[in-house]
């Protein structure tokens, strides 16, 4: 048993880590689950270099199913494999494990089901149902393609099952070394249990993105000339993602957070035309906070859309910041999105009757910049505490970054949390240090000249051709 501070000052202990091979590893280390409204920060022990491999070596390629559906054990089987894999076989030699044509096949039953869902994705829990009062609500943040924390996390949270749902608030790929194989992994999942779990979109997600931070390279690395063919199917997949989620009518998830408001207004058009045109009037004196209504009707299948009328919504979904300062601003430090205060979080829970918004978007590297934030050393943090509830920032990847340019390593834990009925606004917080050793690999891209998070954004590069 180990405790761990949290950041408030509370301390907790936490369970001993679970293993693949025992009962555990299908139950969630929920920790602490505090009566009053205090934060509960559970540690949770990780694997280190005696077991590096909690998978056994795959004995074949892995194929899709003759019916076309997907089982646990097919499931756990990606999991085994893709871990064997990336502690074996050179990355050229990925398409051996994960064939062509079984991953066109698993991204496009995914991006069948993405592209359906709406912007906001409602998970909806019925307590009074006595099934109900026993679901478990896992939010993730930013995993950044670090696979072997991801299979860590969903062993010691509980595997997706009837009674246990995950939201995975984005950012599944650049930076690290496995960012295919968590994204595919994640698909699966999906695929498999598509009313358990949530996959919304983070701002890597996006062409630009994966142009600088690794993930095109990666790909092209590891599929060779069929590289830009599985490039271009993750890129359509990416324009599936929901926005951004509401849990239990409590608690609202996104990877950026809050988002400006788009007036529109009417414009005439000549005779003989059945509808007038919708002007978006995006020169507005004032920002004001936008709504789920507005939020709902944005466009989000343009991965890098022109930062300017209606697309200014998921633009600041998917950038924004929260401030210590009150009101709506430009984020003049990333260059896009919005800074955000404690009087827009209170405005924004109060509006619609929340206890929460849990975002991601900040690892350790973009919180030490961050005046009046608390750092991301527990992968979590409380931002703001008001009125109506609390504003939580969530990074689920630990020893992050996985390459990094500085001699002296951030070596903060990642986290998760869960939401518990009946009310699911009262988080428990899991944080867990990173998978130890990491297999050896090389960067995909130049993080030297990538040191800082996302910042001095080359825009006229983001902006999608017509």
């Amino acid at each position: 048993m180990s405790s761990s501070p949290s950041p408030n000052g509370a301390s907790f202990s936490s369970p001993p880590s679970s293993s693949p091979n025992d009962e555990s590893f299908f139950t969630p280390s929920t920790g602490t689950n505090p009566t009053t409204p205090t934060t509960a920060t559970t540690t949770i022990n990780t694997p280190v270099d005696e077991d590096p491999s909690p998978f056994s070596s795959p004995e074949a390629q892995i194929s899709w199913p003759p019916d076309g559906n997907l089982t646990l054990n097919w499931v756990l089987d990606l999991m085994s494999k893709f871990d064997w894999a990336s502690r074996n076989l050179p990355p050229a030699e990925f398409p051996t494990v994960l064939p062509v044509q079984v991953f066109d096949r698993l991204v496009l039953t995914a991006s069948k089901i993405l592209h359906k869902e709406p912007n906001l994705v409602r998970v909806d829990l019925d307590v009074d149902d006595e099934r109900g009062k026993d679901c478990r609500v896992v939010v993730v943040g930013d995993v950044h393609g670090q696979l072997h924390d991801v299979l860590f996390l969903l062993r010691s949270a509980g595997f997706p099952c009837e009674n246990r749902f995950f939201v995975f608030n984005g950012d599944y790929v650049d930076r690290g070394a496995w960012g295919l194989e968590t994204f595919m992994l994640l698909l699966a999942w999906k695929v498999f249990m598509p009313k358990r779990v949530f996959l919304l979109r983070g701002n890597h997600e996006s062409k630009y993105c994966t142009s600088v931070y690794g993930f095109e390279q990666e790909v092209v690395t590891k599929y060779g000339d069929r590289g830009k063919h599985v490039y271009r199917k993750c890129l359509g997949c990416f324009e599936g993602l929901p926005l951004a989620s509401i849990i239990a009518g409590r608690v609202y998830t996104a990877h950026g957070g809050l988002f400006r408001s788009i007036p529109v207004t009417p414009s005439k058009r000549s005779k003989g035309k059945k509808n007038r045109r919708i002007n978006s009037n995006p020169e507005v004196s004032t920002l004001s906070l936008g709504s789920l209504e507005e939020l709902s009707k944005a466009r989000r299948s343009v991965l890098d859309p022109p930062w300017e009328g209606l697309n200014l919504i998921p633009g600041d979904v998917l950038w924004s910041d929260p401030s210590m300062s009150p009101g709506l601003s430009p984020n003049t430090e990333r260059g896009i999105g919005l800074l955000w205060g404690p009087d827009c979080t209170e405005e924004f829970l109060k509006r619609y009757q929340l206890k929460l918004i849990i975002r991601s978007h900040e690892g350790p590297d973009a919180r030490e910049k961050r005046i009046g934030l608390a750092g991301m050393d527990e992968g979590y943090t409380v931002d703001h505490i008001v009125e109506s509830g609390r504003l939580i920032t969530l990074f689920s990847a630990p020893d992050y970054p996985q390459f990094q340019a500085t001699a002296e390593r951030y070596k903060n834990k990642g986290a998760y949390i869960i939401l518990e009925p009946p009310n699911f606004d009262n988080p428990t917080f899991n944080s867990f240090e990173a998978v130890t050793p990491r297999p050896k690999a090389n960067p995909y891209y130049d993080f030297q000249d990538v040191i800082d998070s996302d910042e001095e954004l080359d825009l006229t590069a983001m902006v999608s051709e017509p």
